[in-house]
């Protein structure tokens, strides 16, 4: 399966209409405006499309009185971008994408849901290597300025190592693997995250994967955002699906299996490599474990990491890296005071985990 995931482009050139530019469009037979929604395959990211499916989402849409409509987008990027050009009420996105196109974007964006983070997801492999230090020299084929990127980045910081000391080859996540495996070089590297990757270590005999997010634990996080103006009724709503399709994810009996089966059949993997990616997965399916993470103090360290790496590549098109603001659960802010478009709000994880939705 081929995963459009993490990929920082820039925004995409073309006019979005009047109806779209508010990510809120009227739904056929219904008075009620539908607030969309979009989400793009990734394992932590494919109970959207079961809660829609099953009647998750409608259920709980209902319950509050407004309508929601969950699409799926194939192109991570293009669901980032259009989210950001007005298209969408949210979307789903990586903590670093969340700050470099939408809040970079002027956009303020909330994080609604932190779902999980790359607990061994996203990896560096080597062939005919042993090490980090074993890059040195070599033709990296890597999805550049995406959170592979990023994870380079710290993988090389901890072994006192730079870009320079080797070559890049921005290679889309589309073709990743099949450039890889291509390639004859016995010293061929590549970054990249599963499906992929897990692909790329089946296959190649010789590969070795000498780092990966495990040792970067909470750094790549994986989210859903909408705008900070939503309506309190449709956040109260996607939070209560979201949980209700975790506890039915990490349930027991038919019903779980049953959502396993078809989230992996959706996604194209079999139920083994579904499960084998969730493994890698660090799913905060219980309400409280998201909202303690959100407030944590690892949380604040990680965007401190990620908004230095972002500005050092150029992604704050030029600007300080203090241009953009991010707000955290405690009121603390980082960046700007006067530019907040980034905030970490865990006042509706806190209300599922209370049962008070």
């Amino acid at each position: 399966m081929t995963v459009t995931r993490r990929q920082f482009l820039g925004f995409a050139a073309g006019a979005v209409s009047a109806a779209a530019a508010s990510g809120i469009l009227p739904r056929i037979g219904s008075a009620a405006p539908a607030y969309r929604i979009a989400w793009s395959r990734y394992v932590g990211w494919e109970p959207w499309g079961y809660m829609k499916s099953f009647g998750i989402m409608d259920k709980w849409a209902k319950k509050y009185g407004v309508n929601i409509d969950i699409q799926y987008v194939d192109d991570y990027m293009a669901s980032v971008t259009q989210y950001t050009q007005g298209a969408f009420q949210g979307v789903t996105v990586t903590n670093m994408d969340a700050l470099t196109v939408p809040a970079v974007g002027g956009v303020d964006t909330t994080a609604l849901i932190v779902g999980d983070f790359s607990n061994g997801n996203d990896g560096v492999v080597v062939r005919n290597g042993k090490n980090v230090r074993d890059l040195k020299g070599r033709n990296v084929y890597i999805v550049e300025l995406s959170v592979s990127h990023y994870l380079l980045a710290r993988a090389l910081e901890m072994n006192k190592m730079s870009e320079r000391d080797m070559k890049l080859a921005n290679t889309s996540d589309r073709v990743i693997q099949q450039t890889y495996l291509s390639d004859g070089d016995p010293k061929a590297a590549v970054v990249t995250w599963n499906p992929m990757l897990m692909n790329i270590r089946t296959l190649d005999k010789h590969g070795a994967m000498v780092f990966d997010s495990s040792q970067t634990p909470g750094e790549i996080i994986d989210m859903l955002v909408v705008r900070t103006d939503t309506p309190d009724t449709v956040k109260k709503a996607l939070v209560g699906a979201w949980y209700e399709a975790m506890s039915v994810m990490y349930g027991n009996g038919q019903k779980t299996h049953e959502a396993l089966s078809y989230m992996s059949q959706e996604s194209g993997a079999t139920l083994a490599q579904f499960k084998a990616q969730l493994k890698t997965t660090a799913m905060f399916h219980k309400p409280a474990d998201g909202r303690t993470f959100a407030g944590s103090a690892l949380l604040k360290k990680t965007m401190e990491y990620v908004r230095t790496f972002s500005f050092d590549h150029g992604m704050y098109e030029g600007k300080s890296r203090d241009h953009v603001g991010m707000e955290f659960p405690d009121g603390t802010k980082m960046g700007d005071l006067k530019n907040i478009k980034l905030r970490f709000d865990s006042r509706y994880m806190h209300m599922a985990a209370e049962g008070k939705l």
